[in-house]
């Protein structure tokens, strides 16, 4: 038993993502709700959008944790930048984080006016999938 991820062909291919992900019955499906670049107490941690990008994979990696997964068993991810942000600097912060391994995730990104969160330069959240032994 294990997770699917494809590239169709008539899609476009791509080292960072798949276009598919195909989780068999029986998994454990974890959902991580939008995680900033925030400290414990909720304050943002810099106003560096690298520094940023990195606190929220460890907040995403925390959660998933607590609920038994790890980055690797993430099949989708969703990040939303701040508009002014520089894109480059978040994603090469935290690109090596997000493509897990083997095939790669799923993923959705957009540039967004605001987050709800005063400060914060990007929010990600993220699906993860646990098979059982």
């Amino acid at each position: 038993m294990e997770i699917t991820r494809l590239q169709p062909a008539g899609l476009v291919r791509s080292p960072a993502f798949s276009h598919v992900a195909v989780v068999p019955a029986g998994a454990t499906t974890i959902y991580v709700g939008g995680q900033n670049g925030v400290d414990e107490s909720g304050t943002v941690v810099s106003d560096d959008v690298a520094e940023q990008s990195v606190r929220t994979i460890d907040n995403v990696s925390t959660a998933l944790e607590a609920a038994g997964a790890t980055l690797a068993d993430v099949v989708q991810w969703t990040v939303f930048i701040a508009e002014g942000a520089d894109l480059g600097a978040a994603y090469g912060a935290i690109g090596p984080r997000l493509a897990g391994s083997g095939a790669p995730p799923l993923v959705t990104a957009a540039v967004v006016s605001a987050l709800g969160v005063p400060g914060a330069l990007l929010e990600v959240s993220a699906i993860a999938a646990v098979l059982r032994d």
